[in-house]
């Protein structure tokens, strides 16, 4: 590893929502750079400007803003390399262009598509790697006027040497590429526009960054970025050094995708998963803390995170673990921060409007269902008994209530929670387990289930007793009426 400081940088392409990929890599570079003492730079590579929209660019700035990840050079910050949308650095990158032409480390290639195609068809066919075959590499003067003439438009292309390029990866040791299987690869667009290849590679060279973690699937690119420094005179020691974190495979062992895991971190949001139990679950996806637990703090992460301890092999995304490991962490939020995830949530689904005398009855509520709940997305089904302004009992509950039986343990209920002068989920236990447990000899479950129902319109609630504690004595009353009027 580099012995200078440390700078790494996340650079995606929001062509869409930021996935789960995108977020374990900038999850990554964050924890290697707060645990160094090092700098975390963000960059926006927004070229391809058919699928980069400022809408994306936007939602990838407020997405790391959600999960903590704070960035020291970047969109909104600033620093002393911007500007950080590539969008806006297009003449550092013809600058570069134009020298790697100048110094023949670069050509203009006037291959067609259609040319291009026909040469990787018989390639194919002769069971040849299919690459570009350098048809352009040598043009003589009268060739180029030829195609200038012919009105075609250039690409400009970076010439690979024969051999090999050596890297060592931090993760995977020692990778060699064989230059056959590298050909000659663009920089330039027609149109003038850059290349992934040289954008990043001149980016990450002017903005100093140290270290390059990023995902797996990157790995084959090495060899190109390394030529374009090479071509761009750094020093073989000036190279930052690759770190290619491996592949997050689904429950079925096949690459990500929405059916098994890969959805957009705003759909995690919408769920009601917690931006730390997102960070959590996705440091342990090619990571670990060196023990068993599962439970790690962004305070830990930062504190335990080294390069050395991520994994080679693909790791597995599992929701079920990401559902444990985010209801861990909603038992773990104070009543007030409980209440400030939970709010939105409520407002949204129409449950509240967020007045004083609500927003007070949602927190003395909230600790009846910390226990019980995985994803905050579940506070309204369990909450909106509290608030319905015109009561019912939801249409397949009405009939558990229908029977004689049930209707006697509603009408002893009634008589016993009228004379209850405390009304709190103590006393009122006390009175209904003394009346229909004791007295009446039923079983909880029979005696309580029409209850339920009778007070909170559901078969499912929370806790009978301290909903009804909530609810207050004069609602529960006129519910239990009402439902015996069914």
């Amino acid at each position: 590893m580099s012995s200078k400081k440390v700078k790494v940088r996340f650079a995606p392409s929001p062509t869409g929502d930021l996935h789960v990929g995108n977020i374990r890599t900038a999850l990554f570079d964050w924890a290697f750079a707060r645990h160094t003492g090092g700098t975390f730079l963000f960059r926006i590579e927004d070229t391809d400007t058919t699928r980069v929209t400022p809408e994306y660019i936007q939602a990838a700035i407020d997405t790391l803003k959600w999960l903590g990840l704070n960035w020291d050079e970047g969109p909104e910050v600033g620093g002393p390399n911007g500007p950080y949308l590539q969008s806006q650095r297009l003449d550092i990158y013809a600058t570069w262009a134009q020298k790697f032409l100048d110094q023949k480390d670069a050509y203009h290639c006037y291959c067609s598509p259609e040319e291009l195609e026909a040469v990787r068809e018989a390639q194919r066919a002769a069971n040849v790697a299919p690459g570009y075959n350098g048809h352009c590499r040598d043009l003589t003067a009268e060739q180029i006027a030829a195609y200038k003439a012919q009105g075609r438009e250039a690409v400009v292309r970076m010439r690979m040497p024969d051999g090999t390029t050596t890297f060592t990866d931090a993760i995977r040791g020692e990778v060699t590429f064989d230059h056959k299987f590298v050909p000659d690869f663009v920089l330039v667009r027609a149109d003038g526009s850059p290349l992934y290849t040289l954008a990043v590679a001149v980016d990450d060279i002017l903005m100093e960054v140290t270290h390059v973690l990023r995902g797996e699937d990157l790995l084959s690119s090495t060899p190109r970025q390394i030529r374009v420094y090479q071509a761009m005179g750094v020093k073989l020691e000036d190279y930052p050094t690759f770190a290619h974190l491996p592949f997050v495979m689904g429950q079925d062992n096949a690459k990500l995708s929405k059916r098994n895991g890969e959805v957009s971190i705003a759909w995690y949001r919408e769920q009601g998963y917690l931006p730390e139990a997102i960070c959590n679950y996705l440091a342990l996806l090619g990571w670990s803390p060196g023990d068993d637990r599962e439970n790690v703090t962004m305070q830990e992460l930062t504190e335990l995170f080294t390069v050395e301890k991520v994994h080679s092999s693909p790791a597995r995304f599992d929701m079920k673990k990401l559902e444990a490991i985010n209801g861990d962490k909603i038992r773990a939020l104070t009543i007030d921060e409980f209440l400030r995830w939970t709010l939105p949530f409520l407002t949204k689904a129409g449950i509240i409007t967020g007045t004083d005398a609500e927003v007070e009855l949602v927190k003395r509520a909230l600790p009846i269902i910390q226990e019980r709940i995985v994803k905050l997305d579940e506070t309204p089904a369990l909450l909106k008994f509290l608030f319905v302004k015109e009561f019912a009992v939801d249409a397949d509950a009405v009939a558990k209530i229908s029977d004689s039986a049930s209707k006697d343990v509603l009408k002893r209920s009634l008589k016993e929670l009228e004379s209850v002068s405390t009304w709190d989920h103590t006393s009122i236990e006390a009175v209904l387990r003394a009346a229909l447990i004791e007295d009446m000899g039923l079983k909880p479950r029979i005696a309580f289930t029409a209850l339920r129902i009778a007070t909170t319109g559901s078969t499912i609630s929370p806790p009978l007793f301290e909903s009804m504690e909530l609810l207050g004595q004069s609602t529960c009353i006129s519910r239990i009426t009402a439902a015996l009027s069914l």
